[in-house]
């Protein structure tokens, strides 16, 4: 079987081309190479160009007749680059997947695996979020994922085609080999930044002290990349078997890491501290969410199996070779060493 998987020289895109592989699925990769990097393609059959374009498309299918499934993660994902250029996102974001689904139809694929996201969601007092809750996004960015389930479920219901999405939460960590990982030099993701400022040296910036969490600063639910890559080939290979032509999955830990808790296990983590610094809120930011995760293993057989310490030290091990493995000659971190036994990380999922 092979899987068109759309954005997959990207972060999350290239890691479940490594678990497709893996579980003997062949993955096709079409990317623009915005972000994504062409290295990630290597050894896969690779397209570079846009969803969007019919005619190349077209040529995929002819090429590759045996596609049994797209998966569609190409998107901006900046949240405060979406507050200061919305039209920018709306028609990468949106737009564009309205021309894929139309090409996607064209050529008789009946299975879409949609990569969403759980900003989607208005949290709850308790800020836990199962599928059944609330949509209420705050930002260009998720707004733009909202508009596409709903989309994608209005076109579902009259014309041949199965959508699942696959609402993420905030995926951390690397492929546990070490094939892929955040390819920016400079993410903008809490973690991302707490491995800038440990490499360079200076204080982490908390970006709004005063959410209504335990200790003030924003919530998350951390899901390992892997274990995201992982349950893109549950939803493959399980595909026929759902339910109605819409499904709609939470991909998260189900449970909630503060940034403060989580600059706190890198820190147990990694073989010197990296000091906190109170900032203002950016712009689009939220409180954040975790996840209520029980559809994912009813549905898809599927729950994490690392967890915040193991997506830390995957995080830290990929940053020393990013620059090696993609040469582009970005001086490495100083290594992390693992927690000794008495610097266990804080509990998580699959520890």
């Amino acid at each position: 079987m092979k899987v068109l998987i759309a954005g997959g020289a990207g972060y999350i895109g290239s890691t479940v081309a490594s678990a497709c592989s893996d579980a003997g699925i062949s993955p096709v990769i079409l990317d623009r190479l915005v972000t994504g990097r062409r290295e990630f393609a290597t050894g896969y059959a690779f397209y570079e160009g846009d969803i969007a374009d019919g005619a190349l498309i077209d040529r995929i299918f002819a090429e590759h007749p045996d596609i049994g499934a797209v998966i569609h993660g190409a998107a901006l994902i900046v949240v405060p680059d979406s507050v200061a250029d919305p039209v920018r996102y709306y028609r990468a974001n949106v737009t564009s997947s309205l021309e894929f689904v139309a090409h996607l139809l064209r050529n008789g694929c009946e299975r879409l695996v949609f990569s969403s996201s759980a900003s989607i969601y208005r949290a709850s007092e308790d800020l836990s979020v199962d599928e059944d809750s609330a949509i209420d996004p705050l930002s260009p960015y998720a707004r733009t994922k909202a508009v596409c389930e709903a989309m994608f479920a209005d076109i579902a219901a009259s014309q041949p085609i199965r959508v699942l999405s696959l609402r993420y939460f905030n995926p951390i960590g690397a492929d546990p080999k070490m094939r892929t990982g955040l390819q920016l030099r400079r993410p903008t993701h809490a973690l991302g930044k707490i491995i800038e400022a440990y490499s360079d040296g200076v204080p982490f910036q908390i970006t709004g002290t005063d959410w209504p969490t335990r200790d003030g600063s924003g919530i998350r639910d951390y899901v390992h990349v892997w274990d995201l890559a992982v349950a893109h080939v549950a939803a493959v290979t399980r595909f026929d078997a759902l339910p109605g032509p819409v499904n709609v999955v939470n991909l998260g830990s189900g449970s909630g890491t503060t940034v403060r808790e989580l600059l706190a296990a890198f820190n147990q983590v990694a073989d010197h501290p990296v000091e906190a610094r109170e900032a203002a809120r950016r712009p689009g930011d939220v409180a954040g969410a975790y996840a209520r995760a029980g559809r994912a293993e009813r549905l898809l057989g599927w729950r994490p199996q690392y967890g915040i310490t193991e997506g830390i030290r995957h995080s830290l091990e990929w940053a020393a070779l990013r620059g090696q493995v993609l040469g582009d000659d970005v001086p490495p971190p100083v290594p992390a060493r693992p927690p000794g036994p008495d610097q266990a990380g804080p509990p998580g999922r699959g520890q």
